[in-house]
């Protein structure tokens, strides 16, 4: 589980700029359309979870307790939750809330698998 906290965090860090991005691009796009979409604020929450996952992944790598996991799905599970709940016409955060979903399944699994 080493491997996947280090590339996960890694990924979650490089999502989390390309994410933040296409927020503001998607928050614009509402504010200009006059629509009333709050997807672009939405985008910027699921890039701040996805940030934050991201150094916890990497902080919590070598730990043997289970605290790291338990963070690891909070922090991911709300990025996901949030994420789906709230896409609307930026449809490409269907796609970051499911890299978030994966790394919280991830997590919830590697609290029942022993430590070496």
């Amino acid at each position: 589980m080493k491997v996947w906290r280090l590339v996960a965090g890694i990924l979650s860090i490089i999502l989390f700029v390309v994410v933040t991005f296409q927020s503001c691009s998607a928050g614009l796009y509402n504010s200009l359309q006059e629509n009333g979409e709050v997807s672009g604020s939405t985008g910027i929450i699921v890039a701040i979870l996805l940030l934050t996952g991201g150094i916890v992944s990497i902080a919590v790598r070598n730990t043997l307790g289970k605290g790291g996991s338990i963070a690891l799905f909070i922090l991911f599970g709300l990025g996901a939750l949030i994420g789906f709940s709230g896409y609307g016409n930026y449809t490409d955060l269907v796609i970051w809330s499911g890299w978030c979903l994966i790394n919280a399944v991830l997590a919830f699994v590697s609290l029942f698998l022993k430590q070496k």
